[in-house]
């Protein structure tokens, strides 16, 4: 019974996500529904590790991950946070099929529905909206990583602060200030320094 009640919880999440980003017919979100993968994450638990070969497109129906890479000194690089009603992976790695750089582990307890590529791939086939969806989604993904890039290349450690909060309210607060440091491309000390010059404005 509790098996149940979880995954009609999680369906109805992405039920819920679906139903905002296109229209499809009951017959369409059955066979969706039908392929979905049920996973949990509790607090610091790997999704991906390096040198794995992702096989899953991936989404959160609760709590926060990070994407992150691991210097030969054992520090952390930052690539990428994904709360609630993201879709988070390598694609280099699922689409490659070759051993990924990243590492994927959960920030808070995490909720998400996996689909197999082959049977995600099969969904787009099948299902022209839900094609349509994923093709925005890659769109939309192309255009944040050309601005994250921008961003980098040409803000000041502050501007990219205030642009990281502005661009993702709440961020700061579900995030640990070692990892949003990172994330910027900045030392801890430096991020703690802007945020209480920028406090004081």
């Amino acid at each position: 019974m509790f098996i149940r009640c979880l995954l009609h919880n999680f369906t109805s999440l992405f039920q819920k996500y679906l139903e905002e980003k296109t229209e499809l017919t009951q017959a369409e979100s059955e066979r969706i529904q039908s392929f979905a993968i049920i996973k949990k994450l509790r607090k610091r638990q790997y999704l991906l590790q390096e040198g794995d070969v992702w096989k899953y497109d991936a989404f959160i129906t609760q709590g926060c991950v990070r994407t992150y890479t691991v210097d030969e000194k054992g520090g952390e690089h930052v690539n990428s946070f994904s709360i609630e009603n993201w879709w988070t992976g390598d694609r280099e790695s699922l689409m490659m099929q070759q051993p990924s750089r990243f590492n994927i582990d959960a920030i808070e307890d995490t909720e998400l529905v996996l689909f197999t590529h082959e049977n995600f791939e099969l969904l787009c086939r099948e299902i022209p909206a839900f094609n349509n969806m994923v093709n925005n989604i890659l769109q939309r993904s192309f255009i944040a990583a050309q601005n994250r890039i921008q961003a980098s290349l040409t803000l000041t450690a502050e501007e990219k602060y205030l642009n990281f909060v502005n661009k993702y309210p709440g961020f700061a607060s579900r995030i640990p200030q070692t990892m949003i440091a990172s994330y910027l491309g900045m030392t801890p000390e430096t991020l703690s320094r802007i945020r209480k010059q920028t406090a004081k404005k």
